[in-house]
């Protein structure tokens, strides 16, 4: 006989575990699958945390030599690997742990293995520990997340040919690193070898490091990763890839020489796909699309309205707090809240050295759906905090609204922007306008204060950046 339940939550990452515990939270009987032994998700098992355990050491290496500057000199750091995988990996562990104590503080159920649909109010799962056991429900939420996607026809060994996950396992320093593509998960972990010594290349087939960014943003990083790798090719393809004894031989198109270069090993990151194609799901109503994504409503509900999708499964941006943020409005949904996922700024968090963060509206989006905007930078040279850290590499900018002042989007390039980005985003959710971050104060020194001093330029009044305001 199966188990019935009024509540299901088929993956426990950042958007299952979290639907799951405000279910709990809220008096809803639920039970949640995974096939990992605790919640966590890729995010935390082999994405968003251990590769940030890894940027941290990075950074901090970056640092120790850029100290030399200052007239301290640590001498050539030495890097452990494995006690340096073992740091990593303990990281993840602990909050892979606490996650799974709290799923039991909750009294939630928890089932570790794969789930098929068998219909549409029934799932069988393969119990890791042996046996199948069905499942019965009344309402479920789907949050499979995502996977690596794979370059076709590639046969390469895995000590050669990487993905994010086999990065992250760290199992040697490779002498050389190609990285094929150049958005935020190749940039973060080519940083990350480049920092304990490979020799990175990064590879990008469009004219640009990441596309979804402003080129301004952009550009801040790609000054100082020019430093940091051996090359950066952009608008070059890679056509061909043979593992030989000395590595891999691999054949560019594009304006770059030679033309075959050998490298110890390859990451491929050119993004994700997502994990909606469930076995069995042919048997619901629930709409996949052809790149595996699940349509949803507002609410988060598929074409099977008793089942629901949240995270990197039901459409982009794949981020974890975005998941996070909808498992919160499907299960709000399901306890009879009124509640619709409508957010006016998501943020998007690039964790190299210099980090970008952005949200809202982008100056390149501005120009493809023909928005008039206005645009405000405020350069780091002028910020007293970010020359007494000696960064002043950095920009943060608002696109603001004509007429209204409201702010419609924030970017900032920089030291630490992940976490500035967090004040931009409530000023656009708020419908804030330049002159409410204008006047309102900020501690100083701080990297905060650029925000408060972008507001400045746009009226012109800026006290440490001199840039009048133009008289129309």
């Amino acid at each position: 006989m199966a188990d019935t339940y009024p509540l299901v939550v088929l993956g426990a990452g950042p958007g299952g575990h979290a639907a799951a515990f405000l279910a709990a939270d809220l008096g809803l009987p639920v039970l949640l699958i995974d096939e990992e032994p605790n919640p966590g998700g890729v995010c935390t098992y082999r994405g968003c945390i251990p590769s940030k355990a890894l940027l941290h050491v990075a950074k901090l290496l970056a640092e120790a030599k850029h100290a030399s500057a200052w007239g301290v000199d640590f001498g050539t750091p030495t890097v452990d690997i494995d006690r340096l995988r073992a740091f990593k990996n303990g990281v993840v562990e602990r909050l892979t742990g606490g996650l799974g104590q709290l799923t039991r503080q909750r009294k939630i159920p928890y089932l570790q293995g794969r789930a098929t649909f068998v219909d549409a109010h029934t799932l069988s799962v393969a119990l890791t520990a042996g046996g199948q056991q069905e499942v019965r429900f009344d309402k479920l939420i789907i949050a499979t997340g995502s996977r690596p996607a794979t370059l076709p026809n590639v046969s390469l060994s895995p000590d050669r040919l990487l993905d994010s996950t086999g990065a992250l396992d760290m199992a040697r320093v490779p002498s050389s690193l190609l990285v094929i593509g150049g958005g935020y998960i190749g940039l973060e972990l080519g940083t990350v070898y480049a920092a304990i010594g490979s020799e990175v290349s990064v590879v990008e087939m469009t004219d640009r490091l990441l596309p979804g960014a402003d080129r301004d943003l952009v550009n801040v990083l790609a000054k100082r990763l020019r430093t940091m790798c051996k090359q950066i090719l952009v608008k070059t393809k890679v056509v061909r890839m043979e593992e030989q004894a000395d590595g891999v031989h691999v054949t560019f198109e594009g304006d770059v020489e030679p033309k075959e270069q050998v490298f110890d090993q390859v990451l491929v990151s050119i993004g994700r796909i997502p994990n909606g194609r469930i076995p069995g799901i042919e048997h619901t109503r629930v709409e996949v699309t052809p790149r595996g994504h699940i349509t949803v409503d507002p609410q988060r509900r598929t074409t099977e309205p008793h089942i629901y999708a949240i995270g990197d499964v039901a459409g982009e941006p794949m981020l974890a707090h975005k998941a996070t943020y909808e498992a919160k409005i499907a299960v709000e949904h399901i306890a009879g809240h009124k509640v619709a996922y409508e957010p006016a700024a998501i943020p998007a968090v690039v964790f190299t050295d210099p980090e970008i963060a952005w949200c809202g509206l982008t100056e390149a989006e501005a120009a493809e759906r023909n928005i008039a905007i206005e645009v405000a930078k405020f350069p780091w040279g002028a910020s007293g905090r970010a020359t007494t850290v000696d960064r002043n590499d950095g920009l943060t900018k608002l696109i603001i609204e004509p007429g209204t002042e409201r702010v419609l989007g924030v970017g900032i390039a920089g030291v630490n922007a992940g976490e500035l980005i967090a004040e931009g985003v409530l000023a656009v959710e708020m419908a804030a306008t330049a002159s409410d971050l204008k006047f309102t104060i900020h501690a100083h020194p701080t990297l905060g204060e650029t925000v408060m001093e972008s507001a400045e330029v746009y009226f012109g009044t800026a006290t440490n950046f001199y840039k009048p305001k133009p008289k129309k």
